[in-house]
């Protein structure tokens, strides 16, 4: 049976050398995901910022543990910062916010994130530094 997860869970990522990643679980299955590596849930400062916004598979987020709750104040804050799709073929960008999307230029959307789904083992590689995985998203351009 799935779990079910709610807006404002914080989930436990283990990264394999006795350490931990830990995220905010957004709309849509987007993690925010924490700075810093701690050995337990209790050792992550109340107040810190966010290395990346990563979406995950849903079977991949049903395989994390549950460790608390950071309620959002509304619903805006519980959508992820906004994102850039990037067409495969044409390498153009397309502003993704708040599930919608929207043709952008590239100076709008250049800093932002490359909206891609990922599979756990993945993201626990490039959180331990692997690099080869955001080398592979193509880079939008101007069309």
């Amino acid at each position: 049976m799935a779990k079910i997860m709610k807006l404002g869970d914080i989930l436990e990522i283990p990264l394999g050398n006795g350490e931990n990643a830990y995220a905010r679980l957004y709309r849509e299955g987007t993690l925010g995901i924490y700075a810093g590596r701690y050995h337990s849930y209790e050792e992550m400062p109340e107040s810190v910022d966010f290395f990346r916004f990563i979406t995950l598979y849903r079977n991949n987020l049903s395989r994390l543990q549950v460790v608390g709750n950071r309620p959002f104040e509304n619903e805006e804050e519980s959508w992820s910062p906004d994102t850039v799709i990037v067409d495969a073929i044409t390498l153009k960008g397309s502003l993704y916010h708040h599930g919608e999307i929207f043709e952008c230029t590239y100076e709008e959307c250049k800093d932002l994130e490359v909206c891609a789904v990922w599979e756990l083992p993945n993201l626990i590689d490039m959180l331990n530094g692997e690099t080869k995985w955001d080398n592979t998203l193509p880079r939008p351009k101007d069309v």
